[in-house]
């Protein structure tokens, strides 16, 4: 899997990057995580739980996209996906995304453990 953390310019904002296949969850990471240390530690024990047969299934519906744990899985995917709505966000639209009603980037649960610790140190630099 291959992704890049870097700050805008301009802005000065995290921003995550990632390969077409797992694009969704970089505007993610931006969007739900950004440099909320509960959330993150929300996830991390998301991940536990589904890692350690505690829980099958953990679902985390944010403000524009929801995570999806699974015992071996983590599926990402905007909002649109479970409401129906065919009109994306103004903050998404704005971002040179390839989204159809069917998006979603998934990677293994030890990666994206990997991903919110490298996320998370990025950020908080």
């Amino acid at each position: 899997m291959e992704y890049e953390f870097r700050h805008d310019p301009i802005t000065g904002q995290a921003r995550a990057l990632f390969s077409l296949e797992q694009q969704m969850i970089g505007p993610w990471l931006e969007v739900e995580v950004g440099t909320n240390n509960e959330m993150l530690s929300a996830l991390l024990v998301s991940i536990d739980n589904v890692g350690h047969d505690q829980k099958h299934e953990v679902t985390i519906t944010g403000k524009e996209y929801s995570v999806i744990f699974t015992e071996d899985d983590v599926y990402v995917q905007p909002n649109t996906n479970f409401n129906g709505e065919d009109d994306l966000p103004e903050s998404l639209a704005m971002q040179d995304l390839h989204l159809d009603s069917q998006s979603v980037s998934a990677c293994g649960l030890d990666d994206f453990r990997q991903i919110l610790l490298s996320w998370a140190k990025f950020t908080n630099n």
